[in-house]
């Protein structure tokens, strides 16, 4: 995939002067975080085997709602947005439940969620279809850059968060006598991230700094990294998302830990919402891709399994979310340069999926992994 991603940057480099820009690179990089945010929470449903197609309305309707308390009833943005985020987690996990409860498939479960949630969206709507944030605080996240030697410090931050998580990997190995190579899983890692790190910054620096929403991604991917690699819960959704009855058995309380990963993945989605509201200065019919999530669930889903992760549970490292949305962001923003129109970036990314799915399914056989 990273492969795949360098020869696209090469590619559209070749084909507009303006592609490897500092501006154009900043501007690649926060339009992917919404899309990457979005995949980041649903990766952690496809690591248990299941499928939210609600994400993308919890999208909207937690935007919505946010905007609605701000506007309409005062509440301040640091009560209302939390709410929010809240709000989408009940979601989640409300519609987890049901499945658990009945036994639907959860797609027949979300996809009919996801279809309500568009319905109570249009209801909290004003007769405009649209509310405005302008002038709220909330338009302050998007419009807020860390820059200069402040970047500089955020960026020593995250390698020193990065280098405890691999050193307390490292020592989890030990204390269970298993070998580890100090080069490789240490040294190269660290070398490897404080490098493109750095080149990050120095790039977003040559612009106006590091956005704001880039910073809430990159935190919220060590957050996912940290509750997948060092948590039980992250071992659970792997063991789950490999074999629900042998995790069963085991004494794993499946349908809790498969109802607290929809419970993140509508909490992020929230956190998207905000993020994406931000940008657009408001909320409407639009927000969360529209009616039926638009292309934005498709984005979403399509970036998260070209990142790696499995639509047949079990597989997938948080890195996914990352790569996933700069392959979408990239494609969609060369396309753009190019002057191509909206109907080929459709198909272009249709086809993305396709693919991507169909590798999976390949990666499945080739491992021994049985599916559905």
């Amino acid at each position: 995939m990273i492969i795949g991603l360098v020869a696209l940057w090469v590619f559209f480099a070749l084909q507009s002067d303006v592609f490897i820009t500092p501006r154009n690179l900043s501007n690649l990089l926060l339009q992917s975080t919404v899309v990457g945010i979005m995949a980041l929470g649903l990766m952690f449903v496809l690591l248990v085997r299941e499928i939210d197609l609600s994400i993308a309305a919890i999208h909207g309707v937690t935007a919505v709602m946010s905007a609605k308390m701000i506007v309409d009833y005062g509440i301040s943005p640091w009560l209302a947005l939390p709410l929010s985020v809240l709000l989408g987690a009940a979601i989640g996990s409300g519609s987890a439940r049901w499945v658990n409860w009945i036994g639907v498939p959860s797609f027949v479960v979300t996809l009919g969620l996801g279809l309500a949630l568009n319905g109570i969206q249009l209801l909290l709507l004003p007769a405009t279809a649209r509310f405005g944030l302008m002038g709220t605080g909330v338009e302050l996240i998007a419009q807020t850059t860390i820059e200069g030697i402040y970047a500089w410090l955020a960026w020593a931050v995250g390698l020193v968060v990065l280098a405890l998580l691999i050193l307390s990997s490292v020592r989890r190995r030990r204390r269970v006598g298993l070998e580890v190579s100090v080069m490789h899983s240490v040294a190269i890692p660290l070398t490897v991230s404080a490098l493109i790190g750095a080149g990050v910054v120095v790039v977003l620096n040559a612009n106006q700094g590091i956005p704001l929403p880039v910073l809430i991604f990159a935190v919220l991917l060590g957050l996912g990294g940290y509750i997948l690699n060092e948590s039980q819960f992250g071992l659970y959704l792997y063991a789950i998302g490999n074999n629900a009855e042998a995790a069963r058995r085991s004494g794993i309380k499946v349908t809790r830990i498969r109802a607290a990963a929809f419970a993140i993945a509508g909490g992020v989605a929230a956190i998207a919402g905000i993020i994406a509201s931000s940008r657009t200065l408001g909320v409407g019919v639009f927000s969360g891709g529209g009616v039926g999530g638009g292309t934005l669930l498709l984005e979403s889903i399509a970036a998260a399994v070209i990142g790696g992760v499995s639509l047949f549970g079990g597989r997938g490292a948080i890195h996914a979310a990352l790569l996933g949305a700069l392959v979408i962001g990239t494609v969609q923003n060369g396309l753009n340069l190019m002057g191509v129109k909206n109907e080929v970036r459709l198909i272009v990314t249709g086809l993305l999926l396709v693919l991507a799915v169909s590798i999976d399914k390949i990666i499945e056989k080739l491992t021994g992994q049985q599916a559905y």
